[in-house]
C-alpha cells in the first residue's frame, strides 16, 4: 500500500533539480541544519548562514561540504541562490531578510520546502505532542531501519544508532519529529501543518512555548488543523489519557484512532527490576520489551512508536525486538561520566511534567543513591515566568534541587521555597557548581537540566568531582 502511493505520487513530483542552490537563513538551528544535510544528500547546491556557527553544528555541515557564512550581511545577496529557505529565528529587521524582500527574490520557510521537495513522495510518520517527540522520533526510525525500510527522517536529536538527527533516502518512507512551533515569521502557522503525514502520534499537549501561544486552546487549534490534514486511510495513534488530546479529536477527526496508555488500546505493563516491560493490544499479550530505557513515559512512547510502525506494515514482534536494541537519545537522561561514584546525566527537561518524569525516570534506573537536581530555566516559556508556579512540584521527587537562577527576571528563591533547605538558588554557575561537588557522595545521581548547552555544567561537574 506504501510503495503503491509513493509511486502515483512521485509521477506528479518535480525532477529532481540537482543544480538548484539554496541559500539557507538560520541553518545552525537542529531544525534548519537538518533541511540542510537532507539537501545536501538529495542532490541540491547548499549555502547558508546564522548569526553564532559553532560547533557542533558547524562540524557538521562543513563536513558535508556545506559553505557557511556568519551573520546576516546584506551583500550574501551576491551569492544569487535560486531559493532563500528562511529559518523561524529570522525576523522583520533582519538585514539579509530585508533586502531579500526589496529585491524581490523567491524565498519559503523550511517546513514548506521540505513538503513540497522531500515529503510529497512519501509514507510521511509524524511525531506531535508537548513532551518526547524527539525520543519517539528517533524509536519509530530505528524500528523501520531495523525492518530493512531505510527510513528518511528529521529528528530534533541523534540517536546513537541513527548517528545523525536527519537523513535523506530513497525508501518510500520518512519519519519526523511534528513540532507545533510556528513556521516563519511570515507563516504563523504551527510547522507541521505542512507535513501531509499518513501516520501521526499524538503523544502528549500541555501548555507550552508561551512566546506564541497565549493558552492551551490556542495550541489545541493548531492541533485540530494538524489532524484535518491526515487523510482517512491514514491512522492517528493517540495518548488515550490526554484530556487536551480529547478536545482537539472533539473539534473533529476523519481518520481512524489507535489509542495507547488505556485498556483496551495499546498498554504497557509494570517494568521489571532491568526496566522491561509486557506490550498488550486490545488486552492481548503481544510480547515482552527488555531494555534498559527508565520511566513511565518511554514506555508510552515505545508503544505508540511500535503502533505506529504496525500501521506502515511493521510487525510489533519485529517492532519489539527493534525497540530491545535501542540505546536511546543523546540529552534524555544520557550519562556523561561517574567520578567518585557519582554520575552526572544530561537531559533536555524544561517543561514541569517532563523534569517530573525525567527524576521519576531517574529513580527508577537508581534506586540506592541520592538524586540531585540541578536546573536552568531558559526556555522562553519559563523566562516569562509562565509555568513557574508548577516547577517546585515537578522537582518533589529529588533528594536535593539546585537552580541556576542568572538573568531570571522573576524570583527563583521566593518561587522555591517552599522546598525548603532542599533547594539552592544561585547566580553563579561556577559556585554552583562548586556546591554540588561539596554535596555529593558516593552513589548519588546529578540530573542537570537544560534546553540549552548549561555553560558545560556538565564538564565542570566531573571535573571538580575529580579535585574535590
Amino acid at each position: 500500500m506504501i510503495a503503491q502511493r509513493s509511486r502515483t505520487i512521485a509521477r506528479f513530483c518535480r525532477p529532481a533539480a540537482f543544480a538548484v542552490h539554496l541559500h539557507i537563513l538560520g541553518i545552525c538551528g537542529t531544525f534548519m541544519g537538518g533541511i540542510a544535510a537532507i539537501a545536501k544528500q538529495a542532490g541540491f547546491r547548499v549555502t547558508g548562514c546564522d548569526a553564532n556557527v559553532y560547533p557542533p553544528m558547524s562540524d557538521q555541515l562543513a563536513a558535508l561540504g556545506i559553505q557557511l557564512i556568519e551573520g546576516y550581511a546584506a551583500d550574501q545577496l551576491r551569492l544569487a541562490p535560486d531559493l532563500w529557505v528562511i529559518g523561524n529565528v529570522v525576523t522583520r529587521g533582519n538585514p539579509l531578510m530585508e533586502a531579500i524582500l526589496n529585491r524581490g527574490d523567491r524565498y519559503q520557510s523550511g517546513p514548506q520546502w521540505l513538503a513540497e521537495q522531500i515529503l510529497i513522495s512519501k509514507w510521511v510518520l509524524a511525531v506531535a505532542g508537548t513532551h518526547g517527540k524527539t525520543t519517539t522520533s528517533a524509536m519509530l526510525t530505528w524500528i523501520l531501519e531495523c525492518a530493512g525500510r531505510t527510513p528518511g527522517f528529521l529528528i530534533g536529536g541523534v540517536a546513537p544508532d541513527l548517528k545523525v538527527s536527519a537523513r535523506s533516502s530513497v525508501s518510500d518512507c520518512f519519519v519526523i519529529e511534528a513540532d507545533e512551533y510556528d513556521t516563519a515569521f511570515f507563516d504563523k502557522r504551527s510547522k507541521f501543518v505542512h507535513y501531509r503525514p499518513n501516520t501521526a502520534i499524538l503523544n502528549n499537549l500541555e501548555f507550552d512555548h508561551a512566546d506564541i501561544f497565549a493558552d492551551l486552546a490556542a495550541i489545541e487549534r493548531q492541533f485540530h488543523h494538524f489532524v484535518r490534514i491526515i487523510p482517512g486511510a491514514g491512522r492517528i495513534v493517540v495518548n488515550g489519557r490526554e484530556a487536551a488530546l480529547k478536545r482537539v479529536l472533539a473539534q473533529g477527526c476523519w481518520t481512524p484512532l489507535e489509542l495507547f496508555g488505556v485498556p483496551g488500546g495499546w498498554e504497557a505493563g509494570e517494568p521489571d527490576a532491568d526496566g522491561g516491560f509486557e506490550v498488550a493490544w486490545q488486552g492481548k499479550s503481544i510480547g515482552r520489551l527488555g531494555w534498559t530505557l527508565a520511566g513511565e513515559h518511554n514506555r508510552m512512547n515505545a508503544i505508540a512508536a511500535i503502533a505506529a510502525a504496525r500501521h506502515a506494515s511493521v510487525a510489533p514482534d519485529a517492532a519489539i525486538a527493534a525497540l530491545s536494541r535501542f540505546k536511546g537519545v543523546r540529552r534524555r537522561l544520557e550519562l556523561k561520566g561517574t567520578v567518585r561514584g557519582v554520575s552526572v546525566y544530561d537531559d533536555f527537561a524544561h517543561h514541569p511534567t517532563a523534569i517530573r518524569e525525567t527524576i521519576a525516570g531517574l529513580r527508577q534506573r537508581n534506586r540506592d543513591g541520592r538524586v540531585l537536581a540541578v536546573f536552568e530555566p531558559r526556555s522562553n516559556t519559563l523566562k516569562q515566568g509562565v509555568l513557574k508556579e508548577a516547577l517546585p512540584e515537578s522537582f518533589s521527587g529529588a533528594d536535593r534541587v539546585y537552580v541556576y537562577s542568572a538573568g531570571l527576571p522573576w524570583d527563583a528563591a521566593s518561587v522555591f521555597a517552599s522546598l525548603g533547605p532542599r533547594v539552592r538558588c544561585e547566580p553563579d554557575l561556577d559556585a554552583l557548581v562548586a556546591a554540588i561537588a561539596a554535596e555529593a557522595r558516593d552513589a548519588d545521581q546529578v540530573l542537570a537540566m537544560s534546553n540549552g548547552g548549561f555553560g558545560g555544567i556538565h564538564q565542570k561537574l566531573l571535573a571538580a568531582l575529580a579535585k574535590a
